[in-house]
């Protein structure tokens, strides 16, 4: 269902630009925001009204309901899992988000977050209210909580043992938190001990009765290298002074002055910090109120990873004098530009509510790493950079090279040049472009080689306001480099054999990963007239064949000697159980997985009718994998062979209704930083984008009436892509048309799709 906004809050939207703009009286205006959150048209549409944060949160989605800004470098979510301290008491379960929906124990609300990745890290900062005597156990403060809602740039819930009401929203850089508290002794505590990192340790200073300052360390995500640790500062402003204030270090309570001081922590002897300084693993700080009656406290928190005065600078220049409501205005409304760049018609508020949601989810990682000033803090050398522009970071690539990143060249191509900038960055401070980078670490997570894809892709469609020639530089480096190369280990092996073998993990995964890498540098060659690599990376695309058994018309490794593997079982890998050869799936989910070379395989298949008889299986015995990446584009692969393609529509229709619904558990599972929904948003619109490098979308059924892309003049021609869906959505395609002019196929370039003014599917 269409979630509902709070009513305090309807009047707010009214001041909102796309109300503004309809000169109505002000009951009218009322009744037309009613029918604009709720209308099924483009006219008048609030795309933002539709968002469910919720989606995601259970089912091991790994999405947060809480508040953040488009590319928010903070982000609040309420925080149920159980932490570092006594994990396995109160609600344990222990997953890489923060909060998960079936979870009733809170213990506070973090203040920078990861959406949608396998690995626990950041969940820290955590911002808790309570009432009567003061409590800095966790398990003693902590509390269920009720009428929880949520909608884009807001998070509200009733913290039941208090009877606070706790609301919160976002800035890019700074999360602002407003509670509602009861008359008596109230206290807001911010608790550092907390997290899902799995490093420890940070910093409070107690600057005065209305601002507290400090670190927390974080880092080694996904159990990397305890060098990879880094800070994270903050500063947190409270809009009333506190009445009694103090810090703690466990077992010990500071109160007022005496926090200047830590003394003893229990066991050791430690140094004297500065003056209202408190260090240590499990420390907070505490204000406490004395309220006559029911009041409210605003609470802002900026953070920077670059500097505490950086973190104060950026919460002045972005929130110091703007109340909540006006600061959850502005993010509401900079949600709703975004989102507005696709409207659609048609469909069900459902349909509505989980094809914005999951755009939502496309933007919010990659996000701003740069401080309001600019700075960053580099990779690997820890320096402080600079940017005039914006500064991304989280390129989970291994995930997003598929999909997400194709649809932030079409739809947010500014975003996607800056990102590429960015990559670029990191290669000059690092020496390599990134793997799976998060917060100027690289965590190496995964395998292959995905940023040369992502880079060939972008120029293909047309960004290039950016560096290629230094980019093709860099591709080359970790295309070719045999040796110390820490983005293609096993290279030697790969360009002599054709494949990587047994003796390294995730081997025929690894070589089909490379096999994708080098088809996207072949196509970029071809661009930039560089012939012989052109000849030679597509080549190097094809070696998966040597893995081809022609007995099992399926991939399978090879050991160093070259013999097969034995005993071999394709169903082995499914569900991250181990498997020889394969990285988070199984054969029957690889074996297709040569997207540039579908005409090759179907050959050794034994032809069209083999080939999709073999498709088939992945899905007729349940192999079919909606929930990892490897095999996500195989719904699509039956538009390869004439007379098939109903199967593709068929199939995308089955797995949206199946997979991707209006609840918690509308995701299929990891929304790995965005890929799955961008996968839903692709198979909504009625196109996807198969083969990661090459400017070319299959053709699928449009879930909705009639889908407006609006396109950005400083890289298309056109103001806006229409697609358009004539007939019954369950009714197979007899016909596709281009500005009137039928297709022969169920393909299209980018440069067709982007040249055009509509794009016609009909069913009927």
């Amino acid at each position: 269902m269409l979630k509902t906004l709070k009513s305090e809050r309807f009047a707010r939207l009214m001041n909102l630009g796309i109300l503004n703009r309809i000169e109505l009286s002000t009951g009218l205006k009322i009744i037309a925001l009613m029918l604009l959150l709720h209308s099924q048209t483009v006219v008048g549409q609030v795309p933002a009204s539709y968002v469910n944060p919720f989606i995601g949160t259970s089912n091991f989605g790994a999405t947060y309901p809480g508040p953040v800004a488009p590319r928010g470098m903070a982000s609040i979510s309420p925080f149920n899992v159980s932490g570092k301290q006594n994990s396995l008491e109160k609600d344990s379960r222990w997953l890489s988000n923060p909060y998960v929906k079936e979870n009733s124990f809170l213990t506070g609300f973090s203040h920078v977050n990861l959406s949608g990745v396998g690995c626990p890290e950041l969940g820290v900062i955590l911002l808790m209210p309570t009432t009567g005597a003061l409590e800095t156990n966790h398990l003693k403060y902590g509390s269920t909580y009720s009428d929880e809602e949520a909608s884009a740039g807001y998070y509200s819930a009733r913290i039941n043992k208090y009877d606070v009401l706790a609301e919160f929203t976002a800035s890019t850089r700074v999360g602002v938190s407003k509670f509602t508290f009861p008359e008596g002794q109230s206290n807001i505590l911010l608790n550092l001990g907390l997290g899902l990192t799995n490093e420890e340790g940070g910093m409070i200073n107690i600057v005065s009765s209305t601002e507290i300052e400090g670190m927390r360390s974080v880092g080694t995500f996904c159990y990397n290298s305890p060098e990879s640790a880094y800070p994270v500062y903050f500063v947190a402003r409270f809009s009333k002074p506190a009445a009694v204030y103090g810090a703690w270090k466990k077992p010990r309570t500071y109160e007022g002055t005496e926090a200047q001081w830590m003394g003893y922590n229990g066991k050791t002897r430690i140094m004297e910090p500065p003056a209202g300084m408190v260090v240590g693993d499990s420390i907070g700080a505490y204000f406490s109120y004395n309220f006559e009656k029911k009041e409210n406290v605003e609470v802002k928190i900026a953070v920077s990873y670059v500097s505490i005065e950086n973190a104060r600078e950026n919460l002045n220049q972005e929130v110091a004098n703007k109340s909540f409501e006006q600061v959850h205005d502005e993010t509401f409304e900079h949600w709703n530009q975004l989102l507005s760049r696709i409207n659609v018609e048609g469909g069900s508020p459902d349909h509505k509510t989980i094809f914005y949601t999951a755009l939502y989810h496309t933007l919010i990682h990659p996000n701003i790493f740069n401080d309001v000033n600019g700075e960053f803090r580099e990779i690997r050398t820890g320096n402080t950079g600079s940017t005039t522009g914006s500064r991304y970071t989280v390129f989970s690539l291994w995930d997003t090279y598929r999909n997400l990143h194709q649809l932030m060249s079409l739809v947010y191509p500014r975003q996607q040049s800056e990102m590429l900038k960015s990559m670029l960055e990191m290669y000059d401070e690092n020496g390599w472009l990134p793997k799976w980078e998060l917060n100027s670490t690289e965590t190496f997570t995964m395998v292959g080689d995905p940023a040369g894809i992502v880079i060939a892709d972008s120029y293909l469609k047309g960004i290039r306001d950016f560096d290629v020639h230094k980019s093709y530089s860099a591709i080359l480096k970790s295309a070719d480099q045999t040796q110390d190369n820490p983005l293609r280990p096993g290279l030697d092996d790969y360009i002599a054999r054709g494949y990587l073998t047994t003796d390294r993990g995730g081997s025929v995964s690894t070589t089909q990963e490379y096999n994708a890498a080098d088809y996207a540098i072949s196509l970029l060659a071809g661009e930039l007239g560089h012939k012989d690599d052109q000849k030679r990376f597509y080549k190097r695309s094809l070696s998966y064949r040597k893995l081809f058994d022609q007995d099992l018309n399926l991939l399978r490794p090879r050991n160093a000697d070259g013999e097969w593997h034995s005993p071999f079982d394709p169903f082995a890998g499914a569900n991250f159980t181990e498997n020889v050869g394969f990285i988070e799936g199984n054969s029957w989910q690889y074996s297709f997985m040569v997207l540039h070379d579908i005409e090759g395989l179907k050959k050794l298949m034994g032809g069209d009718k083999a080939f999709v008889e073999q498709l088939q299986k992945v899905f007729d015995t349940n192999q079919f994998d909606m929930a990892n990446e490897p095999d996500i584009a195989y719904p699509f692969l039956f538009n390869y062979v004439k007379g098939a393609e109903w199967r593709t529509q068929k199939k995308v229709l089955e797995l949206v209704d199946s997979y991707f619904q209006n609840k918690p558990s509308g995701l299929p599972g990891n929304d790995d930083t965005g890929t799955m929904s961008a996968w839903l948003v692709y198979a909504m619109m009625g196109f996807y984008p198969v083969v990661p490098g090459e400017p070319m979308y299959t053709i699928s059924t449009p879930m909705f009436d009639r889908v407006t892309i609006e396109l950005d003049p400083k890289y298309y021609q056109n103001g806006q892509i229409v697609i358009e869906r004539t007939g019954d959505l369950q009714d197979p395609i007899k016909e596709i048309k281009m500005d009137g002019k039928t297709l022969n196929a169920y393909f299209i370039s980018h440069e067709d799709l982007t040249n055009h003014d509509k794009l016609n599917v009909i069913t009927k």
